[in-house]
């Protein structure tokens, strides 16, 4: 005799073939949001798992060199090494502030030219082409104004 908890069993046993699996693996009944979202979290535990290798990985990798190095510490080894020249003095040194004003106009133009690709797409496409000119060179002109600005100070003169 089939047992009555079996659906699929008692389906076979009557003659019905189309009856729907309505039990997960547990046994408990299964609605479709329940079984998409099992999906859903199956794939991100497919990237957790390849993540978790990435990290073993490198954690082997690591401890597998610490144990493998020779470990022999000399005082020239203990050094500071900087650029290849040894350190004198203390470890503090002044810095001149244009390297910094350097970067941060690097840093301003490279965000400009990030804006204008999705800026040119934009703009080929129908309907947007005069807006997306006009606010452009709004965007243009405030980068022009700060230029200008550094310029006037003397920040862009190399000395």
């Amino acid at each position: 005799m089939a047992d009555v908890t079996d659906v699929t069993g008692v389906a076979d046993a009557v003659g019905l073939t189309d009856v729907p699996d309505v039990h997960g693996v547990s046994g408990v009944p299964v609605d479709g949001s329940t079984a998409l979202a099992s999906e859903y979290f199956q794939s991100y535990s497919v990237i957790g798992l390849l993540a978790l290798i990435g990290v073993l990985f490198v954690a082997v990798a690591f401890g597998a060199g610490r144990l493998l190095r020779p470990v022999v510490p000399t005082p020239e080894k203990l050094l500071t090494y900087e650029c290849g020249v040894d350190p004198v003095g203390e470890g503090w040194a002044h810095t001149q502030v244009r390297y910094y004003v350097y970067a941060f106009l690097y840093v301003i133009f490279a965000v400009d030219s990030i804006f204008l690709f999705p800026w040119a797409t934009v703009f080929a496409a129908p309907g947007y082409g005069a807006t997306t000119l006009v606010e452009m060179f709004i965007f243009l002109g405030f980068l022009a104004v700060g230029l200008l600005y550094a310029w006037k100070k003397g920040v862009l003169a190399w000395a």
